[in-house]
């Protein structure tokens, strides 16, 4: 069964990471300062506090958001799975959550469920839809991940876990926040939206393996034939998440994923503007393929819900690209175990 969904996974060869969030609205700038770092990051970067960075939500509406526009570009290049972020790191759920209202349906000007649009759009256009949950890291909530000062701080001295509205690391207890939104956000996830080819989590840090190997299999119930990437933690993954912007794998009894940015952020900035060229993608995902492994490009979609113009040329280029060359590398599966 397992080998089967491998197979299944590794035709799909080429995928779209889609990091939009709160952060979109910053857009990598905040109070006359310009982060130099990925855009995702801008709460703990700035250390702003929840009762500010709530406030982006009321700023929030997406009104160029078009999921058929997405998913059809998508398709057109070549692309025929999507990882969509469901809820980042800063807590904020990109879809209509009745665990938390703090989501995109119920607290901003928007109202909609994108994330409902997308896997209706994903069906259209035979997309497999993929979902990423931070299911370690909250900063909003006080008892969210936080593997505390004994662990080194992320790139530019970043904290992992909220320290700056929670800076009492005693009084945090995980397992309060594992079963009151993570578990209970992500059975909506499984059961609202379809078949999910692939749940990605991210950054397990501190997590004891007991969370692991529980999110493991509340998945697995839900939804049998979803794999979990191995950011996972604990080896509880099925498939291998190489680092980010890793281009070289070698050979693995199971899957592996390459997780890679269009520019050099995740979530959308203003001032980012080192974009790859179509050739550039193209090469990426020949190499990859070659060495099994698939390929998560991704793109930051703007505030107003609109991808970058960039980002929209590289996407038109390669679709031009299939439309005259073909498929010649995707769907690779000579190697399998």
């Amino acid at each position: 069964m397992k080998e089967q969904l491998f197979r299944n996974f590794r035709d799909l060869k080429f995928g779209l990471f889609l990091h939009w969030g709160l952060y979109a609205v910053p857009g990598g700038r905040w109070q006359g300062k310009t982060m130099d770092y990925i855009g995702e990051w801008i709460q703990s970067k700035y250390r702003i506090p929840n009762t500010e960075y709530a406030k982006l939500a009321s700023q929030f509406n997406p009104v160029r958001f078009d999921a058929e526009r997405w998913i059809g570009k998508a398709a057109a290049a070549g692309i025929r799975y999507i990882v969509y972020t469901a809820k980042h790191h800063e807590g904020f759920a990109m879809y209509r959550s009745a665990a938390s209202p703090f989501n995109i349906a119920d607290a901003t000007p928007f109202g909609r469920d994108p994330l409902a649009e997308l896997a209706e759009a994903c069906r259209k256009y035979g997309v497999k839809l993929g979902i990423y949950y931070s299911h370690f890291l909250d900063w909003h909530e006080a008892d969210g991940g936080d593997p505390g000062p004994d662990w080194s701080k992320n790139l530019g001295g970043m904290s992992w876990g909220n320290d700056w509205d929670f800076p009492d690391l005693k009084a945090k207890q995980f397992e309060r926040y594992f079963y009151s939104k993570a578990l209970p956000q992500l059975t909506e996830l499984l059961t609202n939206y379809g078949p999910v080819s692939e749940l990605w989590c991210d950054c397990p840090l501190a997590i004891e393996p007991r969370f692991s190997r529980e999110l493991r299999d509340h998945v697995h119930r839900l939804q049998p034939d979803c794999l979990i990437n191995s950011r996972i933690g604990h080896d509880c993954g099925d498939y291998g998440s190489l680092g980010d912007n890793q281009t070289s794998g070698g050979y693995s009894p199971v899957p592996q994923e390459s997780p890679a940015t269009l520019n050099d952020t995740w979530g959308f900035k203003y001032d980012d503007h080192n974009w790859k060229s179509p050739d550039t993608v193209i090469g990426q995902l020949a190499a990859l393929a070659e060495q099994d492994v698939y390929y998560l490009l991704n793109i930051g979609p703007q505030p107003d819900g609109a991808f970058p113009e960039a980002a929209e040329r590289v996407l038109d280029s390669m679709a031009e690209w299939f439309a005259e060359h073909g498929d010649p590398f995707l769907g690779n599966t000579e190697q399998l175990p």
